[in-house]
């Protein structure tokens, strides 16, 4: 007898990489970077970096990102930061983004910390 139950299959962390790209990038963010870290990174082998303008910008950012992983199937495993502080963190265990006012972000320099990595896409 077949089994005709379907699964729900989990993204792959690429997937979920891309995805908060693409969310991001519908949401007026700017600067988006995405790097693949596997195999430099202990902990992660996607980094999104995005710059909003403002905290209300970079909290709205990270909810959509974060509703559009939940129906992917993935969840945020840690979020750290507010917008209020300029800088959010949403780990999605193998994926980390990181959202940016332009100033933190240029305070920050994440990209120069990790020039090892291989950079996957970059939108204006």
């Amino acid at each position: 007898m077949e089994d005709t139950t379907k699964t729900k299959t989990v993204a792959n962390n690429e997937e979920i990489a891309r995805a908060a790209v693409d969310e991001a990038s519908e949401k007026l963010g700017s600067d988006i970077v995405l790097l693949e870290t596997e195999g430099i990174s202990s902990f992660a082998d996607y980094f999104v970096i995005i710059s909003g303008e403002t905290d209300r910008h970079l909290e709205s950012m990270a909810e959509d990102i974060s509703r559009r992983s939940r129906k992917m199937g993935v969840h945020v495993t840690h979020r750290e930061g507010s917008g209020k502080g300029g800088w959010l963190l949403i780990d999605f265990t193998g994926v980390v983004v990181h959202l940016f006012t332009r100033d933190q972000r240029e305070h920050y320099g994440l990209e120069d910390l990790w020039t090892r990595a291989t950079e996957i896409v970059r939108v204006q």
